[in-house]
């Protein structure tokens, strides 16, 4: 009998470290849980996903948001350009982690609580849109639309015709162009163009303020008060809040909160400056975008640090700390 038990906490043993080396070393430490999830746990295509972020989530909003699209419009989105909307004036969006051929849907669970699927049929096209429409099956059976093969969603944050705030979340989420492909990619040729150009005058200031150019990734900036702190490719300060949980993980940063403290995006291994690597890893938050990750705890930039290496968000409710370079939280400044 002892000799099973031991065998099984040892079990147990290996297990958590397995798990806690894939936070450490591994790209993302819970797709399994906001990924695709196993058949039979989809949320269903005109199902109820309660109030899920859709204002006050009452009976007549839940059906519009699972209906289906009708006749599909094109629409002019301010700084975004033509976007795909649904009879009801509603933005329509793709998902980077699906596939187009053949069409696969991997938006389920919590995912399809923030983005819920547009169940296929009774969906037409009106000139002007050439993508062509169709249906994948999901995980659970039912059918979904698609538009030049790719899985079609709403946004639960959408709450009126014309709204498109689901454009970019994540940097893997995009409102539909009339053809089928991403809108608003002209837009970021455009604004790409223009980053490149203030290229050298980023670099200039990284160099004023930490003697090195900023890294396009995480890397370490000197604070008077704080000490070495990580940052992200712009010279934001990366923060953790304590309400987050690293191990088991736990968003506890939505809805409201998500407006000031802004998910820093994940960096390749590659881009990351002055902090062992192993700490640099990326989470999937429940909305399905993928969030930076150091030693496991989710970070953010704070909207109210207005220029690079501002840390006016550190000690925020005594629950926002700035990050060191060995992936602790900084709650005082270094030693004189």
């Amino acid at each position: 009998m002892n000799k099973l038990r031991h065998a099984s906490l040892a079990g147990a043993a290996i297990t958590v470290m397995m798990l806690t080396a894939a936070c450490g070393g591994g790209d993302s430490s819970t797709k399994d849980d906001y990924g695709k999830a196993p058949a039979g746990s989809s949320s269903k295509i005109g199902g109820g996903y309660g109030a899920g972020g859709y204002g006050s989530g009452d009976s007549s909003q839940t059906q519009a948001k699972n209906a289906p699209a009708k006749e599909m419009t094109v629409r002019e989105a301010p700084g975004i350009g033509s976007v795909v909307a649904d009879s009801a004036g509603m933005t329509l969006y793709r998902f980077d982690k699906d596939t187009a051929q053949p069409p696969a849907s991997t938006c389920d669970g919590d995912c399809a609580k923030a983005w819920p699927p547009v169940p296929a049929g009774d969906a037409t096209a009106a000139s002007g849109i050439g993508a062509k429409v169709g249906e994948v099956v999901r995980a659970d059976g039912t059918k979904q639309l698609t538009l030049a093969g790719w899985p079609v969603y709403r946004y639960a944050k959408d709450t009126a015709p014309g709204d498109a705030k689901g454009q970019g979340v994540g940097g893997t989420w995009s409102a539909f162009a009339p053809d089928g492909k991403k809108a608003g990619a002209k837009q970021e040729e455009k604004d790409g163009k223009k980053d490149q150009e203030q290229g050298g005058e980023k670099a200039k200031d990284g160099e004023e303020q930490g003697g090195k150019p900023a890294a396009a990734g995480v890397s370490v900036a000197d604070n008077p008060a704080l000490g070495k702190i990580l940052v992200d490719g712009k010279g934001r300060t990366l923060y953790r809040f304590a309400k987050d949980s690293a191990w088991p993980m736990k968003f506890a940063c939505t809805g409201t909160c998500l407006e000031t403290w802004k998910p820093a995006e994940p960096v390749e291994k590659s881009a990351v400056r002055g902090v062992p690597e192993k700490l640099i890893t990326t989470v999937t938050r429940p909305d399905g975008t993928e969030q930076l990750a150091v030693d496991c705890w989710p970070v953010y930039w704070f909207t109210g640090d207005k220029k690079p290496g501002d840390t006016a968000g550190q000690g925020k409710q005594g629950l926002w700390f700035a990050v060191n370079d060995q992936g602790k939280k900084v709650t005082s400044a270094p030693a004189a």
